[in-house]
This record gives structure tokens, C-alpha cells and sequence, in this order.
């Protein structure tokens, strides 16, 4: 299998794992020194700047997403893929809130997530 195939299967991965809410399914595509920048993070934690780092910091991030927005998912729109990163465009769904476009770059090295930015409209 190419570089970018696999990094097209660990996308899908990545959408079916968040949709089923399973932090640890989504952790096995990250390294464990990975680091994730969002803009909600930057909001809801000052003090990280936006950028958390390692699968511990992950989990309790992903964590506090799904039990705050149970209904929450993600609906891929778009999916452009190299052999070392990928950029999905999808729409985020919650009840009781408008719709979301996001865009998030995932680096991937040795055929894990080294490094993910979300961008939300």
C-alpha cells in the first residue's frame, strides 16, 4: 500500500472513531508525543496557547468533548492526501447547535498522527 493510501485509511479511521466517540480507537492513530492545536483550546485553556501534547492531554481534551456534546460528529466533505499529511474538511453536527465547517491538517509519520491543527469557521 502507498504512503498515501495509508494516510487516506487513517483518515477514515479518524472520522469513524470520533462518530463512535472512542477516545482509545482514536489514540491508536496518534504517536505518543503527538501534539493537537485548536482554537477552542486556546479558549477554554488559555494557559496551552491552543496546543496540547502527548495521548494523556488528548484524552482528557477528547474527553471533555464528548461528555459536554454527546451528540457530536463529524461529517467528511472533503479529503486531500499526500504521503505525509492529509487536510479533511468536514461538517460538525451537535444538537442545539448551528452547523460547523472545519478543516484539519493531520502530519503523519511511520503511520501515525505526529501533529493535528483543527480550523473552524
Amino acid at each position: 500500500m502507498l504512503p498515501a493510501d495509508i494516510n487516506r485509511s487513517i483518515a477514515l479511521q479518524w472520522i469513524d472513531a470520533f462518530n463512535e466517540h472512542d477516545i482509545e480507537k482514536l489514540l491508536s492513530l496518534y504517536a505518543d508525543d503527538a501534539i493537537h492545536f485548536s482554537p477552542k483550546l486556546k479558549i477554554k485553556q488559555p494557559e496551552t496557547q491552543g496546543w496540547v501534547s502527548g495521548k494523556d492531554a488528548l484524552r482528557h481534551w477528547w474527553a471533555g468533548s464528548f461528555q459536554s456534546i454527546p451528540s457530536l460528529q463529524y461529517n467528511l466533505v472533503n479529503l486531500i492526501v499526500n504521503e505525509a499529511q492529509l487536510l479533511m474538511e468536514y461538517l460538525r453536527k451537535a444538537d442545539g447547535a448551528p452547523d460547523m465547517m472545519v478543516a484539519e491538517i493531520l502530519e503523519i509519520s511511520n503511520g501515525l498522527i505526529i501533529k493535528s491543527r483543527v480550523y473552524h469557521s
